[in-house]
């Protein structure tokens, strides 16, 4: 699989989660499965960007790691998380087309 194809699961895993979250009714462990999932997500991307010496995109991407970190999280209300949930998941779907990859094939 290449790196676009795995950045692409990824981000759609990430961006699927984060509109999900927009929905009303959802229990507290969802919010923190969801920090651990767009973490994972971004901070895996920033790695292979950083590989390929994209380093724009590991600060993006570094940024949304930290700011949805399951570790040490930022305590906002419901009311701020939304908008920024939504600004996320979009941006993340626009960087779907916009970071690109090299395509070349890592087999363990």
């Amino acid at each position: 699989m290449s790196n676009n194809q795995k950045k692409n699961i990824a981000f759609g895993v990430a961006a699927i989660a984060l509109f999900l979250a927009l929905l009303d009714g959802w229990q507290y462990g969802f919010f923190t499965l969801l920090r651990f999932i767009v973490f994972a997500s971004t901070a895996y991307v920033a790695w292979m960007a950083y590989e390929e010496q994209k380093e724009k995109w590991v600060w993006i991407l570094g940024f949304v790691a930290l700011l949805f970190n399951p570790f040490i999280p930022i305590h906002l209300t419901r009311e701020i998380w939304l908008p920024i949930d939504f600004a996320t998941g979009v941006a993340l779907v626009v960087s779907v087309f916009l970071l690109k990859l090299n395509t070349k094939r890592i087999d363990n």
